[in-house]
């Protein structure tokens, strides 16, 4: 007999993940999960398993990590790819792949694949992800590496799966002890860093202790490029104090002694809020790098933030609850779009996340980042529905002008299949003044990012690859720089136009 129409809604809207990765269901795979905190060695003995393993996949939650990995398979004699959202090094010859999690390619067959940082699987915009890796990455082997606040959640996925699970504990290398009185400003010892929540507060602190202290930077709206000169300059030694967001708390390796959070609280795109236990921890657990100190410490520059951190330092971490956060797949979408007929991505994701259901400890999410893509995207009814989710995915930021007005710009020339050249917003001068100048440039090269991500999207539209990737060389050099100049972060000289954006062409 013939499923009415609503049956087959019904039917649609009761899912089991499983069953969406035939590959990895037909795999017997064995599932481990390397738990510990920072500094306890589970990545590296993960990685020495990938390494012995015929063919592998390191999944990591950065670009800059899965660069460090590739470059570390190659250190080892062994030959990999490296595919991120912006740029994929193909090694025909080789058996291994690095990527970032999104990019994991679900019928690629592996003997050993690494999920790394899996505790991003309680991320809001990103946890899908590592869900999806979790279920559905077609490894005989999938060593997962994380905190142990994941673990209770990779247990419940391993039994919801039936798999087999072997859970490996590492401990700490180097004790971490909490400082019993805070620390001035003026007495910071070299290999120090202090913790800030905002890029403007790290870089006023950097205005104000470059005067007496070499000094680099860490935040995250720099690129993976600068990150790196900027640790690699703390690694050498070539500055003292390392001053930092929470950008530091994953896959950085640093030669840090001391943690100092010179604030208690942070903005987390909704509140501002007291950080938590579980931030803490991951924080600090970056002090005391294994072979170079006996000792982490962690500690703050102000009594009551000290105070604070001493007391939630101390508490549990919280354990992760179920449901976990399931992304719409590009077939349901389709599915639903047809059966609610609508071609409104935003009201396809609506209806989505109310009434998805799953046989398993999961829940139907939606992305703010991918609703706020998908209001822009909905305004163009040239664009067939999978476009739509397509350019939805897209790496933008809806607070910066440069970025939308690219993609806004970036729509039309998929619409009209148009080629589309890259051209920079913005002059660059001699040398960044004021902070603002300088956030202009970190835009223009995230700018960069959503271009390559478009041109391996649609290769034959986004055709500037290369002078793309010598621009991003030239303003990550600028920003380097920049960094390591006197920057002002008051807007004393705003009235002169050091940024001028470029004039539109008369028609």
């Amino acid at each position: 007999m013939k499923e009415t129409f609503q049956q087959q809604l019904q039917t649609l809207l009761n899912c089991d993940l499983k069953e969406l990765f035939p590959l990895a269901r037909s795999m017997n795979r064995k599932l481990k999960f390397f738990v510990g905190p920072t500094n306890s060695g589970k990545t590296y003995n993960a990685m020495k398993e990938l390494k012995e393993a015929n063919s592998g996949l390191y999944l990591a939650p950065l670009r800059l990590l899965a660069l460090e990995g590739h470059e570390e398979l190659k250190e080892s004699g062994i030959e990999n790819s490296l595919i991120t959202g912006e740029e994929q090094q193909i090694n025909e010859d080789a058996a291994h792949v690095c990527s970032t999690i999104e990019m994991l390619d679900f019928n690629l067959d592996v003997d050993v694949a690494i999920i790394d940082e899996v505790q991003m699987l309680d991320d809001d915009e990103r946890g899908w992800a590592w869900v999806n890796a979790i279920i559905g990455c077609p490894a005989k082997t999938v060593i997962m590496t994380g905190s142990v606040n994941a673990l209770d959640a990779v247990k419940k996925i391993a039994s919801y799966l039936n798999e087999e699970l072997e859970v490996v504990k590492h401990q700490r290398k180097t004790p971490l002890k909490v400082m019993a009185r805070h620390v001035s400003l003026d007495n910071l010892e070299p290999a120090t860093a202090l913790i800030a929540f905002s890029r403007t507060d790290v870089l006023k602190l950097k205005q104000k202790l470059q005067k007496k202290y070499r000094v680099s930077v860490i935040y995250g709206n720099l690129s993976p490029e600068v990150r790196r000169d900027e640790a690699r300059r703390f690694r050498e030694r070539k500055s003292d104090i390392l001053i930092a967001t929470d950008a530091i708390a994953m896959g950085l390796n640093l030669p840090i002694k001391n943690i100092l959070f010179t604030t208690d609280t942070k903005f987390d795109g909704v509140s501002r809020r007291k950080i938590t236990v579980n931030e803490i921890v991951q924080i600090a657990g970056r002090a005391g790098r294994y072979k170079l100190f006996d000792v982490g410490f962690l500690g703050a520059t102000r009594r009551d933030v000290l105070s604070y951190i001493k007391e939630e330092f101390e508490q549990p971490v919280k354990t992760i609850k179920p449901p976990y956060k399931v992304k719409i797949s590009t077939e349901q979408l389709l599915e639903l779009s047809n059966h609610i007929k609508t071609k409104s991505l935003v009201k396809i994701l609506k209806f989505f996340k109310t009434n998805m259901k799953f046989d398993g400890p999961f829940i139907a999410s939606n992305i703010s980042s991918l609703i706020e893509a998908s209001t822009i995207v909905d305004k163009r009814d040239k664009l067939d529905l999978e476009e739509k989710y397509l350019l939805a995915q897209a790496p933008i930021t809806t607070k910066s002008k440069i970025i939308l007005q690219a993609y806004e710009a970036y729509i039309v020339a998929v619409i009209k299949n148009k080629i589309c050249r890259y051209k920079p917003s913005i002059t660059l001068p001699k040398k960044a003044v004021t902070q603002k100048d300088l956030l202009l440039v970190e835009d223009e090269v995230k700018k960069i990012s959503l271009y390559l991500w478009l041109s391996y999207k649609f290769p034959n539209i986004f055709v500037d690859y290369e002078k793309a990737l010598i621009l991003r060389n030239s303003f990550n050099s600028f920003i380097e720089k920049s960094l390591k100049s006197n920057l002002k972060v008051n807007n004393i000289e705003e009235k002169k136009k050091f940024f001028k954006p470029r004039r539109p062409r008369r028609r």
